[in-house]
C-alpha cells in the first residue's frame, strides 16, 4: 500500500516573555493550527513567570519570600519541581548552585530593587533554609532567605515550550530563550539544528562558533551580558553563594549541554562560580558536557568536556 509522505513545512512562532523573548522554529505538516499552538505557547511561559519572577510581587515565588518563617505555603506543581531541582543541583555541585541569592542579586543591582551600599554577605544556603513537602505541593522557610530562580526559571521555561511542541505531536523544532535553547529531531533536510556559540564581548555580539543539536539542551551563564561597576570593579550578575559576593572565578561563559534545559541552566551557573579546574572537575564527576571559556589577557582559552 503507497503512503503518501506530504513535504514539511517550516513555522516560526515567537512572543514576549521575562523581560525578552521566546522563539519556535518546527517543521510539521501544512495545515497546523499555528495559532493554537502560540497561544499554548505563549501560555506556557507565562505561567513560569507568573510563578517564578522576582519582578512581579504576585508571583508565586515572590509569596514564598514574603511568607513567614515556619509557614507551610501552597505552591504550583511547577515551581515545586524547580525547587526541588534547585535544592538537589545545590547539594550536588557543593553549593556552588543555591537559590537563596536574592538578597545579594538585589544589593548588586540585578534585582527590582536599587542597589544598596553594602552586601549583605553570605546568606543561609536554600538546602538549610526550605522544607519541601512534595505530596501536599508546599513549602515552607527555616531561615528569612529571599529566593532567586533566575539561573534555572529560563531553563525550565524552554523545556515547558518543548513540551507543549511534544503534545501537538511535532517531531522536529527548536525552542529557546535568549540563550537557552533545547532541540527535538532535525530539520526537514535530515540536517542537525545549528546553533551559534556567541563569543563573550562586552558591547557587541559575535560568534564564537556554531554547535548542532539534536534531541538536547544547551545553556550558557556568562559575564559579558548583565554587568556592573563598583568602586572600580566590573562584576557580573552570577553570584558565588559560598562567600557572599559576585562570581569572580575567572571565567567569562560555560555552556552545558544535557537533556533538559533546566538542568543545563543550572549547571551552567554553578560552572561559571566553581571556575575552570574545580569545574571541570566536577563536570566529569557528573558525566556533564560542557564548554569552558577563559579570558587570558585579550585571549580567550576554550575548554570542553565531555564534547
Amino acid at each position: 500500500m503507497f503512503t503518501e509522505h506530504r513535504p514539511l513545512q517550516r513555522y516560526n512562532l515567537n512572543g514576549a516573555t521575562m523581560g525578552t523573548r521566546y522563539s519556535a522554529v518546527l517543521y510539521a505538516s501544512a495545515g497546523l493550527d499555528q495559532a493554537a499552538i502560540a497561544a499554548d505557547l505563549q501560555r506556557a511561559v507565562d505561567q513560569v513567570d507568573q510563578q517564578m519572577s522576582t519582578w512581579k510581587p504576585e508571583s508565586d515565588l515572590m509569596q514564598l519570600n514574603a511568607a513567614a518563617c515556619g509557614k507551610w505555603l501552597g505552591v504550583p506543581r511547577e515551581l515545586l519541581w524547580v525547587l526541588s531541582t534547585a535544592l538537589r543541583i545545590g547539594e550536588e555541585s557543593a553549593g556552588a548552585f543555591d537559590i537563596a541569592v536574592g538578597a545579594l542579586v538585589n544589593a548588586c543591582g540585578f534585582g527590582p530593587q536599587p542597589a544598596a551600599r553594602a552586601l549583605p554577605g553570605r546568606q543561609t544556603s536554600a538546602r538549610a533554609a526550605l522544607e519541601i513537602d512534595p505530596g501536599n505541593l508546599r513549602v515552607r522557610k527555616h531561615a528569612p532567605v529571599t529566593l532567586d530562580l533566575n539561573g534555572i526559571a529560563k531553563g525550565f521555561a524552554v523545556d515547558q515550550l518543548a513540551r507543549c511542541l511534544d503534545r501537538y505531536g511535532v517531531q522536529s523544532y527548536l525552542v529557546g530563550i535568549d540563550g537557552e535553547m533545547r532541540a527535538c529531531g532535525v530539520k526537514a533536510d535530515g540536517s542537525d539544528w545549528c546553533v551559534a556559540l556567541e563569543k563573550p564581548s562586552k558591547g557587541r555580539r559575535e560568534v564564537l562558533g556554531t554547535l548542532e543539536l539534536s534531541n538536547t539542551s544547551i545553556a550558557t551563564s556568562g559575564d559579558y551580558r548583565h554587568w556592573r561597576e563598583r568602586e572600580g570593579t566590573v562584576f557580573s550578575h552570577t553570584m558565588d553563594p559560598c562567600i557572599g559576593v559576585p562570581s569572580i572565578s575567572g571565567l567569562t561563559s560555560v555552556s552545558v549541554l544535557c537533556t533538559s534545559c533546566m538542568y543545563a541552566d543550572a549547571w551552567a551557573t554553578a560552572l561559571m562560580v566553581l571556575g575552570l579546574e574545580r569545574g571541570t572537575r566536577l563536570a566529569k564527576a557528573h558525566g556533564l558536557s560542557v564548554i569552558f571559556v577563559a579570558r587570558k589577557g585579550d585571549e580567550l582559552h576554550e575548554v570542553t568536556v565531555g564534547l
